[in-house]
């Protein structure tokens, strides 16, 4: 007797994912060769959004159009006005920047690259003394932030050398970004993990960097990067003292902006790089293919 032929699970499983967001993270642009072929990677198979558009439809407004794609950049690297600016311009791609407010305007380091080159350069501190291997920064990352503080401040004194400048964003940046159709948004004041802050630090991360970024754009500030990741209910409640309508966390995971009631202050990303292999973005693009969401755990929605 002839069995009867099980329909193809594709054509479900592809209408049930197409709603999915995913929210794609750079944290640099050292190439723009190499992203714009990955933004046109993007273009072939996604469809880019603003934050404004994913805004408004987790807060019940008009709905994402299928397969939508939001590039992010984390940390505010230089290279986001230098390299990838143009090529998202060429391409009327918006995306969202979120920058350490207080390192715009300076030429100095991001913490972690300053206490790895300190280190290497002989620098001691008591808090790492008997530390086997290991990130340096992972370890100064995990320590309550004062204790951090003090640990940067001993290495620089007793490295050999001090860390080499490092032009961070300008307040012309920012405001060219602006002006080309970009959105600014916070990553702290100074990239402090927030768990790791006392209460008052706390604050004077979310909100200290907030009131630096909205008086150096003059434009309101909506969106928040949580450094290092973390999730932390005290600043949620002040992002929402605040007015922010979204923050995000790199979990891996894609967004369902329609299932159930999505926490618009705990957003998933999904990190790329210039390094990412071409697998990886297709896998994060394309999570209504069986292969690719094997490919790409965490792509559920969430």
């Amino acid at each position: 007797m002839r069995q009867p032929t099980l329909a193809s699970p594709v054509p479900l499983l592809r209408a049930r994912t197409s709603r999915r967001l995913a929210v794609l993270t750079f944290r640099e642009a050292h190439d723009s060769g190499v992203f714009a072929a990955q933004l046109d990677r993007v273009l072939r198979s996604a469809t880019p959004v603003s934050v404004g558009q994913v805004q408004r439809a987790m807060s019940g407004g008009a709905p994402l159009p299928p397969h939508s794609v939001l590039i992010t950049f984390e940390h505010g690297h230089r290279d986001v006005v230098t390299q990838a600016l143009p090529v998202l311009a060429a391409r009327a791609v918006p995306a969202l920047v979120f920058a350490v407010a207080g390192l715009v305007d300076t030429d100095d380091p991001y913490w972690w690259d300053e206490a790895d080159f300190l280190v290497a350069e002989g620098g001691w501190a008591r808090s790492l003394s008997g530390r086997a291997g290991g990130s340096v920064a992972a370890a100064l990352a995990a320590m309550p932030d004062p204790d951090r503080r003090r640990s940067l401040a001993e290495l620089r004194v007793t490295a050999q050398h001090r860390a080499p400048s490092a032009p961070q964003l300008t307040s012309a940046d920012l405001h060219h970004l602006l002006d080309a159709g970009m959105n600014i948004g916070s990553h702290g004041l100074g990239h402090a993990r927030l768990d790791r802050c006392d209460d008052y630090a706390l604050r004077e991360e979310v909100v200290g960097g907030h009131q630096r970024l909205t008086k150096l754009t003059g434009a309101p500030i909506t969106s928040f990067a949580y450094p290092d990741d973390v999730h932390d209910l005290r600043a949620v409640s002040l992002l929402r003292e605040l007015g922010y309508t979204s923050a995000f966390r790199n979990d891996g995971r894609l967004v369902d902006p329609y299932s159930g009631l999505p926490d618009s202050l705990c957003i998933s990303r999904v990190r790329v790089g210039t390094k990412t292999a071409r697998s990886r973005l297709d896998a994060a693009l394309s999570a209504w293919s069986p292969s690719a969401s094997r490919r790409l755990r965490g792509a559920e929605a969430v």
